[in-house]
């Protein structure tokens, strides 16, 4: 059967998983009464509750006697090794833009991707019907993005294509029909090439694995795209590492293939075809399954380094084992190892007292899906705040930028202007109206910079801004970062907070515990007004006595309390202080709980 291979890219929230949906029911994938949840592409629960693609995702779809295979790739830059791993399996990419927001900073690292490895692009200008919608403008600029990405003659000569992947149609001219998405159909198999890996199905065996996950009845599984020949159940196979050692001989146990949601067990895959093979213990992703008498491995694409540093330890709180079941570090060690194994983004490395491991990834968002994936399976961590890692070129130290784009109300400019290039140390690169009385920011910040700044640029844009950001490269060390403002409220007493007790510690500043929160000696329970950290009693009750007075009666009104998601705790921490992850709860600490011990610590530092 004739192959297409073409990936979807697009930034956070553009409608790519949507638009694939509706590729689905249209090419006829699904049986007319099958029941078929929303963003069907978005398997993880995460993935549902957030909106957000984290791990790239096959399916196919046939149309005219064409299969199409098409790959659904993470928009976040967070979750790139996703992406440029899984380039490397397509013949072309399928690039959706918003109409109205144009090419965003994670379309313009996806996409920087895909040209580099002279992938041909078409640009699906999605969301035309909206009413801010400009897709002229945004045409203008997906060219003027592919001419600062140094993409050649034959990928600036791009087709495009107007759509609403909500209300499933595509056409070739904005004032088209609007019935269906034949002409989208019609366009990827006309523009993107056949694989070249076809010509190639007399030649020996060979595949680059660029996936790995694991099935509960047929275990390790690793997915790619077949470079040359032919596999089948029952072959033998080598798996040879990027450095061309050989790694273990197997027979494989089944060949899959993607149809529609469905992997299902098929004869014989051959060259061009992406399929999933079965039966290795120990190969994993980047590595060449091939036949017996190859001895030259797959050239594998190259991942981005790490940026950022965690210390995931053993919750120590005297309320560790109450939540969760899984609590030791040799349970924790296994867990994060095999994480490491499946995301290739992502470091695990021993500290030396053995009951922390340090875990180096791409971005606060990866590192909080980890964590919260974690913590649903059972898992209690103390997590420390995140750490730029710094490396030296000729003898200089550099430190990772990025690149910072906010659209924001015209009001709010000066605030996160004056935030970015003064205290954060970030240079401001260009400033434009962006329409409809908002304006849009491009600004190089220090990674250091930005760790704990989404909560206050919230603040000052009064909830309206939007803030994304991409790695964009490394630079000289830009000096002293300063940190949070604000101390903190630390707990003297073990016990169960008093609603009497946080109304009169109101006045200290704001609280993140309500009454009748277990709390223990160390625990941080709210912000101090000031910048000294503040010993209080959570748990004094109100004395109680046989003589009435006026204003003994008066009536205890809280004010609510600040509740932080995962992503907020972790940024807001600072260096002597931890998140304890539970299961059912998120409670911030100080690293020594005994403020003697505290009080020798910060004297020695």
């Amino acid at each position: 059967m004739d192959i297409r291979n073409i990936a979807i890219i697009a930034h956070v929230d553009h409608g790519k998983t949507t638009l694939v949906d509706q590729l689905l029911k249209q090419s006829g994938a699904f049986r007319d009464n099958q029941a078929v949840a929303e963003r069907a592409m978005d398997s993880n629960d995460i993935e549902r509750e957030r909106g957000i693609t984290i791990l790239a995702k096959c399916t196919s779809v046939e149309w005219k006697g064409v299969r199409v295979n098409i790959v659904d790739t993470p928009g976040h830059a967070d979750f790139g090794g996703e992406v440029e791993r899984i380039l490397s399996m397509v013949d072309g990419v399928c690039l959706l833009v918003d109409a109205a927001e144009g090419p965003m900073p994670q379309t313009k690292f996806v996409t920087s991707k895909a040209l580099a490895l002279g992938l041909k692009p078409i640009v699906v200008l999605n969301k035309v019907d909206k009413p801010e919608a400009d897709p002229d403008r945004a045409l203008d600029q997906c060219f003027d993005l592919f001419a600062a990405l140094g993409a050649n003659d034959e990928q600036l000569d791009f087709p495009h294509i107007y759509a609403s992947g909500r209300s499933g149609w595509a056409d070739l001219e904005l004032d088209g029909p609007r019935e269906n998405l034949d002409a989208l159909f019609d366009l990827i198999v006309r523009h993107v090439e056949r694989p070249r890996q076809v010509a190639a199905t007399n030649q020996p065996f060979r595949m680059l694995a660029t996936t790995l996950s694991a099935d509960p009845f047929i275990g390790r599984i690793l997915t790619g795209r077949v470079e040359s020949g032919t596999v089948k159940a029952g072959d033998t196979v080598k798996a040879l590492s990027r450095t061309g050692e050989r790694l273990e001989q197997f027979r494989v146990s089944k060949v899959l293939a993607f149809r529609g949601l469905n992997q299902q067990p098929i004869d014989v895959a051959e060259a061009g075809d992406i399929v999933t093979i079965a039966g290795m213990s120990k190969a994993t992703v980047a590595d060449t399954l091939c036949d017996p008498s190859i001895d030259i491995p797959l050239p594998a694409q190259p991942i981005d380094p790490p940026t950022i540093s965690v210390t995931f330890g053993i919750n120590d709180s005297p309320l560790a084992g109450r939540d969760g079941k899984k609590v030791q570090s040799r349970v924790i060690r296994e867990r994060l190892m095999k994480e490491a194994e499946l995301n290739v983004a992502i470091k695990v490395s021993d500290t030396p007292s053995g009951d922390a491991f340090e875990v180096a990834g791409r971005g606060e968002l990866q590192m909080g899906v980890l964590i919260e994936n974690m913590r649903r399976e059972g898992f209690e961590l103390s997590i420390s705040r995140p750490r730029v890692l710094f490396k030296e070129e000729n003898g200089v130290r550099m430190e990772p930028v990025e690149e910072v784009t906010i659209d924001v109300d015209d009001e709010y400019t000066g605030a996160v202007v004056e935030k970015l290039t003064g205290p954060r140390k970030g240079d401001l690169v260009e400033m434009r109206p962006a329409g409809a009385g908002k304006t849009r920011i491009i600004a190089h910040v220090p990674s250091r910079g930005l760790i704990g700044y989404q909560g206050e640029f919230l603040t000052d844009t009064r909830g309206s801004g939007v803030l994304n950001r991409i790695f964009h490269g490394w630079t000289p060390h830009k000096g002293e970062i300063q940190g949070r403002r604000q101390g903190v409220l630390i707990s003297m007493e073990n016990g169960v907070a008093v609603a009497y007790a946080l109304w009169n510690l109101e006045e200290r500043g704001k609280m993140f515990v309500v009454p009748q929160d277990p709390v223990y000696e160390g625990m941080i329970i709210g912000e101090h007004s000031r910048d000294n950290d503040l010993e209080v009693n959570p748990l004094k009750g109100k004395k109680l006595t046989n003589v009435r007075a006026s204003g003994t009666d008066e009536a205890v009104r809280l004010t609510p309390p600040v509740l932080m998601s995962l992503e907020q705790a972790i940024a807001y921490i600072d260096d002597d202080e931890l998140v304890e992850v539970t299961p059912s709860a998120i409670r911030l600490r100080k690293r020594h709980l005994d403020p003697h011990e505290r009080k020798r610590q910060s004297r020695a530092g």
